[in-house]
């Protein structure tokens, strides 16, 4: 037998694989969400995410400088609203001394260099656990986009680098991107949740935050996971509209949309690796029925390798152990 080809030379020593290798995940890649909460040497394990926690400003500060000290240079936030200060109308979003305006605030000045991604939607702070603010049912689009340019403005004012909307509404980049030109903040980025799915995997996260919906579910704005011609025309429209770097979500269910996107696009693209992900990694690792590292880099190799430029995922941290 005489072949001119023998495609496994390349594959024959961990040496030889990491040389030809064609993906590289670094530290730089990931984006590490924070979930914060009100109060003092607070940290809260997440009952349906393993090893994941809420925890108080302070000790958040303390987590962000770890996260740079291991490589890691983007955070994204999230705040947990206490119950009595939600309403219909997302007035806690706005307030300048409100949970997320106080931690952007500490985590600047603690970590000045850190890049800080913010979380801009209605839901945690909503009496209904909805994206956008409710009339007669309905999750209205026009009343809700205004709430979310200011609460847009209202993060930039607090420091922070990049906003991330997450709502699915209809021209919230527009409004964003002028509402932030109008105030000066002409430096201050657009992350855009644009192609943002309604799926069943964001269950955790929702735990995480107490913000499931009170009624009927998010699939009026959250785009139909049977769809993948949509999420380019969600895209390009976020880009035409202003957006810096555009987002597919989830991640490892939507590889196939994370490749359509990147081919369409000259805007980096991130992908988010989201809690029901993670948590049936966990869960599966704690049964014995797979091994949780080998797990994670393969996962976390495979949304990069589909196009992610950035990996918004609850294994940073252990993804930079594993990797260093």
């Amino acid at each position: 037998m005489q072949l001119l080809r023998r495609n496994r030379i390349l594959r024959q020593s961990p040496a030889i694989r990491a040389m030809v290798a064609e993906t590289i995940i670094t530290p730089a890649d990931f984006i590490a969400p924070l979930f914060i909460t009100e109060g003092e040497n607070v940290r809260e394990e997440i009952p349906s995410m393993l090893n994941y926690y809420r925890m108080s400003i302070d000790l958040t500060v303390k987590e962000v400088k770890e996260l740079w000290q291991m490589g890691i240079r983007s955070v994204l936030l999230f705040i947990k609203c206490k119950d009595e200060l939600k309403d219909n109308k997302g007035t806690e979003a706005l307030n300048p001394d409100g949970l997320m305006q106080r931690s952007i605030r500490a985590i600047k000045n603690a970590c000045p260099d850190m890049l800080i991604m913010t979380d801009v939607a209605l839901d945690p702070f909503s009496s209904y656990g909805h994206d956008g603010i409710v009339e007669n049912g309905e999750i209205v689009n026009d009343a809700t986009v205004e709430v979310l340019a200011a609460m847009s403005v209202s993060h930039a004012a607090a420091g922070a680098d990049f906003v991330a909307p997450s709502d699915m509404m209809d021209g919230r980049i527009l409004a964003i991107r002028q509402a932030l030109e109008a105030e000066g903040y002409t430096k201050t980025g657009i992350m855009a949740y644009s192609a943002k799915y309604a799926s069943c995997f964001y269950g955790p996260f929702r735990d995480a935050l107490d913000s499931a919906p009170g009624f009927g579910d998010k699939k009026t704005y959250q785009m139909d996971y049977a769809n993948r011609k949509e999420a380019v025309k969600e895209v390009l429209m976020d880009i035409e509209e202003g957006a810096d770097i555009v987002m597919v979500k989830p991640a490892m269910a939507y590889l196939d949309i994370i490749r359509e996107v990147k081919d369409n696009v000259d805007v980096p693209v991130s992908a988010y690796h989201v809690s029901g992900e993670y948590a049936m990694i966990k869960a599966a690792a704690k049964m014995g029925w797979l091994n949780e590292e080998k797990a994670i880099l393969e996962s976390l190799t495979s949304i990069k390798r589909a196009g992610a430029d950035l990996i918004a995922t609850y294994f940073a941290k252990d993804a930079v152990k594993l990797i260093s």
